[in-house]
């Protein structure tokens, strides 16, 4: 059976160093093969989402490094980064926006950019593209993965909205979010209950006991690298997004799941076609909002149709 270092053992020899602003955190890069065609190759600068790691998306980017060099630098606060707190900033949308943005004048000086941002990670593109205008002309190809645009898109109940964010607001603050760390995400406890709850069983149901027991181990991992208070910080940003305030002029190409448990497809086209001056869907076939696990290649595969993959062949300009 494996572990989870058997599994991302290959990526290790990628992965860097990262300093932005006095933070302390990690990177991954993936060149472009030598194999690519020159017109296929591009930069991609891909963003992850909520509860995520570098481990975690490892396996889109790997799929992405099939049309270009890939980088996908860690959140503040996500992945075992440091969190805003540490240098006495709140994690905000609009902070991971700023924090964002110098990582690209940091990174793409002159060149020209795709960026990829998956669910929450695309709410911050979103705003960094809003507050930043010049970076808009850097980029030359704007992916939504199961990305959104607005706290209506969700299509949870408004009972669960409010409940989810008054958990997440109570233990936002400093002494609840040391007690949810050393108690209820303490690693044995955390995988006897998690496996039980509600969410677990919807996304672990297509699993085997192998992959399920990877899965658990993954989820602990991500759960004790990531900052309690930022997490639930972003919790809060998600039950409460509003990114339709003003538009950003760049086309979107949106990844959607035929069977996505948190989105309505129809409110995030109209919110997208809101905020952006196109709108392109691309369906992924899948069972759920994403999988469960992303760290393989095979695994993540599905989530970038075939009609995302012929747009990222196009010539960059």
């Amino acid at each position: 059976m494996k572990n989870i270092e058997e599994v991302l053992g290959p990526m290790q020899k990628n992965i860097k160093r990262l300093n932005v602003n006095g933070l302390n955190g990690r990177m991954l890069r993936l060149k472009a093969s030598n194999k690519l065609k020159v017109n296929y190759r591009r930069e991609i600068l891909l963003v992850y989402g909520h509860h995520s790691s570098l481990e975690r998306m490892y396996g889109i980017a790997e799929v992405l490094n099939q049309y270009g060099t890939v980088t996908m630098p860690d959140l503040p606060g996500f992945g075992g980064m440091d969190s805003f707190y540490t240098i006495g900033m709140e994690p905000t949308i609009d902070n991971m926006a700023d924090y964002l943005a110098t990582f690209i004048k940091l990174r793409y000086r002159r060149k020209k950019l795709t960026i990829a941002g998956m669910s929450l990670g695309f709410a911050i593109v979103t705003r960094m593209l809003q507050r930043y205008p010049e970076i808009v002309k850097k980029v030359d190809l704007l992916i939504s993965v199961v990305g959104f645009s607005h706290h209506y898109d969700f299509i949870l109940s408004k009972r669960s909205m409010i409940l989810y964010r008054r958990f997440a607001q109570f233990f936002s603050h400093k002494l609840p979010a040391i007690f949810f760390y050393n108690l209820i995400l303490y690693p044995p406890l955390l995988r006897i209950g998690y496996a039980k709850t509600p969410n677990a069983s919807k996304k672990f149901s297509a699993l085997d006991a192998e992959e399920q027991k990877l899965a658990i181990d993954f989820e602990v991992t991500l759960w004790r690298e990531n900052d309690v208070r930022t997490y639930m910080r972003m919790t809060v940003a998600l039950m409460t997004m509003d990114n339709c305030h003003k538009q950003v002029n760049i086309p979107v190409h949106h990844i959607s799941v035929r069977n996505d448990r948190y989105f309505d497809p129809t409110a995030v086209e109209q919110h997208m076609r809101i905020v952006f001056t196109g709108f392109t869907e691309h369906q992924a076939i899948l069972d759920n909002h994403a999988p469960s696990i992303l760290a393989t290649k095979e695994n993540a595969a599905p989530l970038v149709p075939a009609s995302i993959r012929k747009v990222l062949r196009k010539k960059t300009t």
